[in-house]
């Protein structure tokens, strides 16, 4: 049991996004907030449970370990531009990609594989920190493998 707790502590994101080698954080903004774990929201109504990774629109995006896609993962009830991602799992955890338009919803990936294209956040959030969000399938907060 011990040494499971261990491997899973070890475990760390690989490159999510071309132009991001080291998986910059979205920092703070004055109209949308910050990408951080836990950031309020809606003016204190709610908290963000992801965490953002700065990628541009268009971009590229990557498996960040051994991945196996797990289906469609929309984040939003209403479509808009940038209502797509993809749920996985690997490495012992499971996670949601946000604004991302995946090349296939299903099967596997190697780590720095093509997933697919960052969607183009600027249409529905002008001058946010266009980026990815990752969020936990419990929830929980993945900063730490970071």
């Amino acid at each position: 049991m011990k040494f499971a707790l261990l491997l899973l502590t070890a475990v760390k994101f690989g490159a999510l996004c071309s132009g991001n080698p080291g998986n910059s954080k979205r920092p703070c903004d004055n109209k949308y907030g910050c990408g951080n774990y836990g950031a309020s929201r809606d003016g204190g109504k709610r908290k963000h449970l992801g965490l953002d990774i700065t990628c541009s629109d268009g971009a590229t995006v990557f498996a960040p370990f051994d991945v196996t896609l797990n289906g469609k993962a929309a984040p939003y009830k209403k479509n808009n531009a940038i209502n797509d991602g993809v749920s996985l799992s690997g490495a012992g955890l499971c996670f949601k990609l946000f604004y991302v338009k995946p090349d296939k919803y299903s099967g596997s990936l190697k780590k720095g594989q093509r997933l697919g294209t960052m969607l183009p956040m600027q249409k529905v959030y002008p001058g946010i920190g266009s980026h990815v969000h990752v969020q936990m399938c419990d929830k929980s907060d993945p900063t730490k493998y970071f």
